[in-house]
């Protein structure tokens, strides 16, 4: 069996190195036959001289560059379409995805399984961030139209039949968690603890952590559509509520000056809500405006593919463009 590691690079030509050394060792005990792709999401380091030294030095591991950064959606989406593995398996590149668990993940596809997911404990977290993504997970688990698992992220390993059906979701706005998860095939849980990042910082701070949060609540459900016309049929009712006890008012007491005050907060809050309405809605329609594009994904600057002889067998690589 062949086994491609797919890992999407940013910005990491300090730790690639210490990766690419861990993952010779380690991938060596649990596969014949291995292939490394590593992506590089447009960095503005040294990340792409490291990739080129690391291709060449050893021809296991190859690597495709884009022309910018298009994100880790994109960078995942590119090494699934190198791969040419039985089995896939999506990582990290700063070693808090441990190789080592891959040997206790890779067996559960022989035993039927088309998905492995690694599941990461929370041991370790800081109790703000742990109680801000268990609450997370459990809204999401409320509003999207597909399960999502706490501590369960992008590090898995997938049969080529999970593989080639992730291929055919081409939407241009991807959440790969909902679409792992909505592809279904019989899927395993393997738990590991959790892992501190050893070299470099992570690129995900909280603007992208909402950001992401707010893509995987848009890419699987039209809910929040639906919530803007029930809540606006409960405004549209307490308005119509009011206006009748102001008419009462006045035809009992008469009608007096005061009501100032209640005006403006009435316009402020409803100004207010109409814009949060015009929000939802406009999000949707960006998303049907860029999927009608039909745009790529990612465009590629440079790469390494294996050559092929007439016999089928790997022999050298070569840049393409």
């Amino acid at each position: 069996m062949l086994l491609s590691v797919v890992i999407p690079c940013f910005n990491e030509a300090e730790g690639i190195d210490r990766t690419a050394e861990v993952l010779s060792a380690e991938l060596a005990s649990v596969a014949e036959e291995f292939e490394v792709i590593l992506v590089d999401d447009g960095s503005t380091d040294d990340t792409l001289p490291r990739l080129r030294e690391i291709a060449r030095r050893d021809p296991r591991f190859r690597y495709v560059a884009f022309s910018r950064n298009f994100g880790k959606e994109s960078a995942m989406l590119a090494g699934l379409d190198e791969a040419a593995g039985d089995a896939v398996a999506i990582m990290d590149a700063d070693l808090q995805h441990p190789p080592e668990i891959l040997a206790r993940m890779l067996p559960f596809l022989e035993q039927g399984f088309d998905q492995v997911v690694a599941r990461r404990t929370r041991t370790g977290d800081a109790k703000v961030r742990s109680f801000a993504s268990r609450l997370y997970y459990r809204i999401m688990d409320r509003i999207v139209d597909v399960p999502l698992e706490d501590g369960v992220g992008d590090f898995r390993v997938l049969s080529r039949k999970a593989v080639d059906a992730l291929l055919t979701l081409q939407e241009y706005n991807r959440f790969s968690k909902g679409l792992f998860s909505w592809i279904g095939f019989e899927t395993a849980t393997v738990d590991y603890e959790n892992v501190t990042r050893e070299i470099g910082q992570s690129k995900w701070g909280f603007k992208s952590l909402f950001n992401y949060g707010l893509d995987g609540v848009l890419s699987f459900n039209s809910r929040p559509l639906r919530a803007a016309i029930y809540f606006g049929l409960v405004i549209a009712l307490i308005g119509v509520v009011y206006a009748i006890w102001v008419v009462a008012d006045a035809l009992i007491s008469g009608v007096s000056a005061p009501g100032y005050v209640t005006t403006i907060c009435a316009v402020i809050v409803f100004g207010g809500l109409n814009m949060l309405m015009l929000g939802i809605v406009g999000e949707y329609m960006g998303r049907i405006y860029l999927e009608t594009k039909r745009r790529p994904h990612y465009v590629l600057k440079e790469a390494v593919r294996p050559v092929r002889r007439s016999g089928g067998d790997d022999e050298t690589t070569r840049p393409a463009p």
